[in-house]
């Protein structure tokens, strides 16, 4: 099986593994909690997207990768991840947190839909062995964060609803 084969089925495979991890386990718990307790995890997540400035740094990833791919995706996950960060630490002040939340999503899914779009455009993966130790990224991370942006979404838009609650002698 040639490389580029093998890029792209660990690309799909990751997407379903995330997928039916996700669905199973993260999201009726993500929905049983307060929604913005719920925006709170997926920001924690996304905050680490600093680390795709990996992209640009000699000797992580190879001299092969195309300029436009690795610059945009490196500052695209930078500023997605910045954007996270000021969520986070802007919990309390829900007038400032939600547009931060709503900022870093479409930020973030810009990037990752932009990042697909150069993929293909330089074929990636004809070099993915240029990803070097980057490789994990689009298969295993990208995957995980592309399913809980279109989450994010989702609790965005959605009615708030509260998980029935039990009371002792009720």
């Amino acid at each position: 099986m040639s490389p580029a084969n093998i890029f792209s089925l660990h690309l799909v495979l990751g997407y379903v593994a995330w997928f039916l991890c996700f669905r199973t386990y993260l999201w009726p718990w993500l929905r049983s909690i307060d929604p913005v307790d719920a925006q709170r995890v997926i920001a924690t997540l996304h905050s680490f997207r600093f680390f795709g400035l990996v992209f640009i740094v000699p000797g992580v990833v190879g001299m092969g990768l195309p300029a436009h791919f690795t610059s945009f995706a490196a500052y695209g996950d930078l500023a997605t991840g910045v954007l996270a960060l000021l969520a986070l630490l802007a919990f309390r002040a829900r007038a400032v947190f939600l547009p931060l939340v709503v900022a870093f999503n479409v930020v973030g899914t810009v990037d990752l839909l932009v990042d697909y779009f150069h993929a293909v455009h330089a074929d990636l993966p004809a070099v993915a062995g240029e990803l070097g130790a980057a490789y994990v990224i689009p298969i295993l991370y990208v995957p995980l964060l592309a399913i809980t942006h279109v989450a994010a979404f989702v609790l965005l838009v959605r009615p708030a609803t509260r998980p029935a609650q039990t009371h002792a002698g009720a």
